[in-house]
């Protein structure tokens, strides 16, 4: 009697064989970040695979789709307003330079008028001192018959200053004047300091207001140490014009 073997072609797959299916197709899935998403009665079918035979097929519904929409569309506006704040930190950095620029130029400004200001001005030649002798006063002992400018008080070895901005025409002997040093000032007049007891400058040097010219004395034609001051309108002895008008009309109190 011939017997028959249970191993024939209609034998349905082993149930070892239809696992090793359904895990690589999960392992297929699980490579694509779509594993997370399996239902449970997805990997739960295995008796309907069993019965049919056919390919296990898993899909992804709607509700999965909605969920990566949303993720891409937040990490848009994530991106959006990274880039919205990039853009607003730049604009801001980028007024601030404007702004320190401005404010660079504003101070740049300040300190040229103010030193534009501070050349123009005009200041005693002897701080705190007082005219001991005024201007025009009669005398035998002016060659002139009167005065030609004006004495300021001044011990001797007194720091004699320019009154303002100007350049050294003459810094040396000038007889009964003695040590004088005479500035063309920068409005075209000039000044004259006398009876120095040592000059502090030399021609072609440009003074500003206060600058040292010298030490007071009493060299020359005098009775004692003092400063004798003058305005003229040329370097010259004999173009003298009122000192003390001359000083007010520059602002000095005088």
């Amino acid at each position: 009697m011939a017997f028959t073997c249970g191993t024939g072609k209609h034998r349905r797959p082993s149930r070892v064989k239809r696992t090793t299916s359904n895990a690589v197709g999960v392992a297929a899935l699980t490579t694509t970040g779509v594993i997370g998403t399996l239902a449970a009665p997805a990997l739960a079918a295995d008796s309907s695979v069993e019965q049919t035979g056919l390919t296990q097929a898993i899909t992804i519904g709607d509700t999965v789709a909605a969920q990566i929409d949303a993720q891409a569309a937040a990490q848009q506006r994530a991106a959006d307003e990274a880039a919205a704040r990039e853009k607003a930190e730049q604009a801001a950095r980028k007024r601030a330079v404007e702004e320190a620029k401005r404010e660079r130029a504003a101070e740049e400004r300040a300190a040229r008028a103010a030193e534009r200001k501070r050349l123009n001005t005009f200041v005693l030649p002897i701080p705190g001192s007082y005219v001991s002798t005024g201007y025009k006063a009669g005398g035998s002992l002016w060659s002139s018959g009167s005065h030609t400018g004006v004495d300021f008080h001044a011990a001797s070895g007194t720091p004699v200053h320019a009154v303002g901005s100007g350049t050294v025409v003459t810094a040396g002997w000038g007889g009964a004047y003695g040590n004088q040093v005479v500035l063309r000032m920068h409005d075209g007049t000039y000044t004259m300091y006398g009876h120095l007891s040592s000059i502090g400058v030399a021609v072609g040097q440009t003074v500003t207001p206060g600058g040292r010219l010298g030490l007071s004395g009493a060299t020359g034609n005098t009775t004692g140490p003092h400063l004798h001051f003058e305005a003229r309108t040329t370097a010259e002895y004999g173009s003298d014009i009122d000192p003390v008008a001359y000083l007010r009309s520059h602002g000095v109190n005088v």
